[in-house]
């Protein structure tokens, strides 16, 4: 084992963010942008008037705005997250994707044509119940034989008693 490039253990990757830390990302980053649409320039050319008269008031009112609007998306946003169960919901995708990631098919996709994608989906699960199927049956066929074989031993030990009991009535006779 050598010290020098080639395959083998590296440095370690860094993980990729997860789906719950992406989304916030990009709640933040709307935010950021709706704030820069929404500019104190524009802000102060709806509200000409107010701003020649106010200036430093009409600067308070933004930022009062814009910081009121970001909370109330925020909190709208957490809301939903909460509601919705977003958060272990993203965790539980990443799981899969990262379980998928090891899997050596390819994961299933439909076709486009339902009957195929039920007959795929379905065939392989009737094929394994069938299966089941006949080694039940087989099981019930083994204990049907032998349960014929012990009424057919029960019927000639009938047939023998009854014998034995003819030939000690003619005996007595």
């Amino acid at each position: 084992a050598g010290g020098g490039p080639g395959p083998g253990p590296g440095p370690p990757v860094p993980a990729a963010p997860g789906r719950a830390q992406v989304f916030t990302t990009v709640v933040d980053t709307f935010l950021e942008k709706l704030a820069a649409a929404g500019s104190y320039q524009r802000f102060a050319n709806c509200y000409r008037c107010f701003y020649k008269l106010q200036p430093e008031m009409t600067r308070s009112i933004y930022d009062q705005f814009i910081s009121q609007l970001q909370s109330s998306i925020k909190e709208e946003i957490q809301e939903v997250k909460d509601e919705g169960n977003l958060e272990v919901l993203f965790n539980s995708l990443d799981k899969i994707v990262e379980e998928a990631k090891n899997r050596e098919e390819p994961a299933w996709r439909p076709s486009g044509i339902p009957e195929e994608d039920v007959r795929s989906a379905m065939v392989p699960y009737l094929l394994k119940h069938r299966s089941y199927l006949r080694k039940v049956l087989k099981e019930k066929e083994e204990e049907n034989r032998k349960v014929a074989e012990s009424v057919l031993a029960g019927r000639d030990r009938i047939a023998e008693l009854q014998q034995l009991i003819q030939a000690r009535k003619h005996a007595w006779q």
